[in-house]
């Protein structure tokens, strides 16, 4: 059974008693499951998180952070369309409430609860159709 119990207090909470440490272990998730979620429908493969936060992004000056959060929305947001899920995530997403609204500083917890909602969904209709 795939998580569908993320939400943003906890992550917010759990992410500063553990000094980012839970940040981590769940976006490592999230990119584990839509990997197993996804790839049986459209055959792409999303880098592990962990491979990038301490790997690639460093070594690209966090470009491909940007890259990674960029695919990693389009990707739930078309499982969200081909699941016909009434609920709406893409790059825009990302770029909108993430980059730009950090400038209004509540942005990028925005886009953490939009990405978290979106995932819950798609793991809550895989653990009930358990497709492959």
């Amino acid at each position: 059974m795939l998580r569908t119990n993320r939400g943003l207090l906890k992550y917010v909470l759990l992410s500063i008693i553990t000094f980012g440490i839970y940040g981590l272990f769940v976006m490592s998730h999230i990119s584990e499951e839509i990997n197993q979620v996804a790839s049986p429908r459209d055959k792409k493969h999303t880098m592990h998180y962990l491979l990038l936060f301490f790997i690639v992004g460093p070594l690209t000056f966090g470009i491909a952070d940007l890259v990674w959060n960029h695919r990693i929305c389009n990707r739930i947001g078309d499982e969200l369309q081909a699941r016909n899920i009434p609920y709406y995530i893409s790059a825009g997403t990302f770029w909108g409430w993430c980059i730009l609204g950090s400038l209004i500083v509540v942005g990028p917890f925005v886009f953490i609860h939009k990405l978290f909602k979106a995932m819950n969904l798609v793991n809550s209709d895989y653990n009930a159709k358990q497709v492959i």
